[in-house]
């Protein structure tokens, strides 16, 4: 089965993309998704969906960002397959559009944080050549 790989932008593609984006971010209502990447846009932040017979199957949502320590790079803030669909190649087929996107704009290395819980997602970021290189700090303020 074909499949597109696509830029979400108007409110028909939001409202497709939420079903998958809340198995991932779950606080979320439609109209913070919307807000929240449309905001999120202004500053870098693109949200791409990999659609298949009409269904949005996969979303992944990324920056081009520009590093004193590594130079320019792709940060994926969102990585999520619909739940219904996993083991499908729809992950695989979206990570490689990333990564592919990265090498193209100049990108020297691709990250993303995976919540430690989320053991399914770190296989499959090992089994797309990843490595955990670092540790990541939070300091909540509220």
């Amino acid at each position: 089965m074909t499949s597109r790989i696509f830029h979400v932008e108007s409110e028909d593609e939001f409202s497709r993309a939420f079903p998958v984006i809340v198995q991932l971010r779950p606080r979320l209502d439609l109209a913070m998704f919307r807000d929240q990447v449309r905001k999120q846009m202004t500053q870098g932040y693109r949200l791409v969906a990999l659609e298949e017979a009409g269904e949005i199957r996969a979303l992944g949502g990324y920056r081009l960002l520009d590093y004193l320590w590594v130079g320019r790079a792709m940060y994926v803030d969102d990585l999520i397959t619909d739940e219904r669909v996993r083991s499908h190649g729809h992950g695989e087929q979206l990570f490689g559009w990333l990564r592919d996107l990265a090498t193209a704009e100049g990108c020297l290395q691709l990250h993303l944080d995976s919540g430690l819980h989320r053991a399914r997602a770190h296989r499959f970021y090992f089994r797309q050549g990843m490595i955990i290189d670092d540790f990541h700090f939070v300091l909540p303020l509220g």
